[in-house]
């Protein structure tokens, strides 16, 4: 019998984990938890969290290089024209909206602070 996965949550590694946060936070994602390590007064590490959606940010040892990173992050919103002006009013510069075929209510895409390419997305058309 194959291992049996229960969940899957990324970890990405981060020039600021608060950067990251504050950056996360604009998607509406919440910190559950975090690491300040003793004598320092800033997060190492922090999970993140929003609905179903879960996302460890950790500091990096070395620089982040945007053209390096090779993954895409999906999240899945129930709006994305709200989600789209929403993120344009808080001064994130998401991509066009587009409808290919394979996501018809819509996808856009946006980079975190470290290059990391997230696709907002919207499965079911607007009704």
């Amino acid at each position: 019998m194959a291992a049996h996965t229960r969940s899957l949550v990324a970890f990405a590694h981060v020039a600021s984990v608060e950067r990251s946060i504050g950056f996360y936070a604009d998607l509406g994602f919440k910190v559950a938890n975090t690491v300040v390590p003793e004598g320092q007064s800033t997060p190492v590490w922090a999970w993140l969290e929003s609905e179903k959606a879960n996302l460890m940010v950790g500091q990096a040892s070395g620089p982040i290089d945007a053209s390096r990173q090779a993954i895409l992050f999906y999240l899945y919103l129930d709006d994305i024209r709200q989600a789209h002006a929403a993120l344009e009013r808080l001064g994130h510069s998401p991509g066009e909206i587009r409808h290919p075929f394979y996501m018809p209510g819509g996808e856009c895409r946006l980079e975190d602070p470290d290059g990391y390419v997230l696709m907002l997305a919207q499965i079911e058309p607007d009704s």
